[in-house]
């Protein structure tokens, strides 16, 4: 985690570990209007100080712990199509399955209203969808999808399908998806590359 604590400090990793978490929870909980040091601090069990000699404010705290605490979603080059797009799937799961999927939601819809996090969200938000598009080009490049695919509306069905899977299974069953992401990642992109394909051969 970036901090902006004075040169020579010693560091304590899973105390930073515990403010990314509770910050996360925080901003989950209560959104940016909610959300404050004081909070943060008193959720991560740690002094209001050890917060303000590391963060200079809360912004900046947030962005921290965002790029420490957020599962991002990235480019993977399995090898194959199919390998790369149930690697795109299981991030994704895990991202809105997993215990920052309320942190997630609450940055998609406030992001842009919050100095200093907007400009960073916006450049994560591009280098995730610059990294599937590449994933789905190389496909078409190796033959395994037609030319004419739609990148767009491929990512589309598989990136919202896997959102709303995340966000409709009961809260008691989450912690079991959250622990195997992979095997409905796989069925999703069975049922989408034979749609893709088939309808290519019709």
């Amino acid at each position: 985690m970036t901090t902006s604590s004075s040169p020579g400090r010693p560091r304590d990793p899973e105390v930073d570990r515990r403010i990314a978490r509770a910050a996360l929870d925080v901003f989950g909980d209560t959104g940016w209007a909610g959300f404050a040091m004081e909070t943060v601090a008193r959720r991560a069990g740690v002094g209001k100080a050890s917060l303000y000699l590391r963060w200079s404010s809360k912004q900046a705290l947030l962005t921290d712990a965002l790029g420490e605490g957020l599962p991002r979603v990235s480019d993977v080059d399995t090898g194959t199509l199919h390998g790369d797009l149930v690697e795109l799937a299981t991030q994704m799961l895990g991202l809105y399955a997993g215990p920052s999927s309320r942190a997630a939601l609450r940055l998609s819809v406030e992001a842009g209203s919050i100095p200093g996090v907007a400009e960073h969200y916006e450049a994560l938000r591009q280098a995730q969808i610059l990294a599937a598009r590449a994933i789905v080009r190389r496909g078409i490049a190796r033959g395994e999808l037609p030319a004419a695919a739609s990148v767009t509306l491929l990512l589309e069905t598989l990136m919202g399908g896997a959102m709303m899977h995340a966000l409709t299974t009961p809260p008691e069953r989450r912690p079991e998806l959250a622990n195997d992401t992979a095997a409905h990642a796989r069925r999703l992109v069975d049922f989408l590359m034979h749609s893709v394909t088939a309808g290519a051969h019709a």
